[in-house]
């Protein structure tokens, strides 16, 4: 199978440079185009990224030469490219147009952007939870007039430490989830070297917690005659800033309407098998949930790399004093989170045959 050719948007970011070191040797996938802003356009990879470079992986040989394009010159890329990962720094309302003029153009985006997260006719998809929502690119292509060209978009990594975790629960009908996050400083696209303000400090992230107890009713939504209907989930969301580099680090609880033993959550978690593993996709961690039983665990440090970084790591199960169950999840936010999660959503379009 020839691999397909693949464009990254957006490429000299933290999401950017985590898309083309997951890429590399990537069995279905080769990076041909890297674009970035007007400043980049025309430099080398390696210079464009040049002091910029945040990961401990070295750029891959066969990128750090290769010519980067300004993301806006859509008719020099497209002839060039099966899709596109769309990591781009802009404004929402730029991004929205950006990858509209993409699709417009024959393109598939598969974004890690926020901006059509809240588009009635795109998808916003953890490919463990809701691949049925991919049924929703026949309509936004008959809405837009589009051919080949769709857009789905992946949620806010500050939620996808937990909910896959309550994604093998639904059957208990969970009616209402507590949650505290403790989000690493490369969710802000820096290394804590750079970021003097979190050393010795918490910092409340309000943004976050809008995205955290809203994004869970799209994503559990079901899909009903061309539109998704949410989830009546109530979240309450508290998010912050702490002092790790990588990691996201949620604490948990929740309330069912049919209340499982302890015994039925922990049986569901071990049993479950979703989609992506049933089709054993390349990024696909198996098993995708991970349960530690030592009354510390998970940590940040320790847990963050299970499954290559695309595991969620569970822990600390036990009663609740004011819903039913309380736990601990965690997920590395750059990989699972963005990058990763992007490549997996990819590999889950291509092998429904949309790419």
């Amino acid at each position: 199978m020839k691999p397909l050719s693949v464009g990254i948007l957006g490429a000299t970011g933290m999401v950017g440079q985590r898309l083309i070191t997951l890429l590399e040797n990537h069995p279905w996938f080769k990076v041909k185009i890297l674009a970035a802003s007007s400043r980049s356009a025309g430099k080398s990879y390696r210079e464009a990224v040049e002091g910029r470079w945040r990961l401990t992986a070295p750029i891959p040989s066969s990128l750090a030469d290769l010519s980067v394009y300004d993301v806006i010159d859509i008719a020099a890329i497209t002839p060039l490219v099966d899709f596109v990962f769309s990591a781009i720094d802009l404004d929402a309302s730029a991004i929205f147009e950006l990858e509209d003029q993409y699709a417009a153009a024959g393109i598939p985006v598969v974004s890690n952007n926020s901006a059509h997260r809240w588009t009635p006719d795109v998808p916003m998809i953890i490919p463990e939870i809701n691949p049925d929502h991919l049924d929703l690119i026949s309509e936004q292509r008959k809405n837009r007039g589009w051919g080949k060209g769709f857009i789905v978009t992946k949620p806010n990594c500050s939620l996808q430490s937990y909910l896959p975790a309550l994604a093998p629960l639904l059957k208990f009908e969970p009616e209402s989830l507590f949650v505290t996050t403790m989000q690493a400083i490369s969710g802000s696209g820096r290394l804590l070297a750079n970021a003097p303000e979190i050393k010795d400090n918490v910092i409340p992230l309000p943004g976050e917690e809008e995205k955290s107890e809203c994004e869970p009713r799209k994503i559990l939504g079901k899909l009903c005659n061309g539109r998704i209907e949410e989830s009546g989930l109530v979240i309450a969301a508290h998010c912050n800033r702490v002092a790790t580099e990588d990691g996201h680090l949620a604490v948990v609880s929740v309330k069912f309407k049919n209340k499982p033993s302890i015994e039925q959550v922990l049986e569901a978690w071990q049993n479950w098998k979703p989609e992506p593993q049933a089709l054993r996709l390349p990024s696909a961690p198996d098993p995708c949930l991970i349960y530690c039983t030592g009354p510390d665990r998970p940590q940040t440090k320790l847990d963050r790399d299970n499954g290559q970084g695309m595991s969620i790591t569970l822990g600390r199960l036990r009663k609740c004093p004011l819903l039913d169950y309380r736990f601990s999840a965690l997920s590395h936010n750059t990989i699972r989170g963005a990058a990763g999660g992007a490549i997996l959503t990819a590999e889950l379009l291509h092998a429904k045959n949309y790419l």
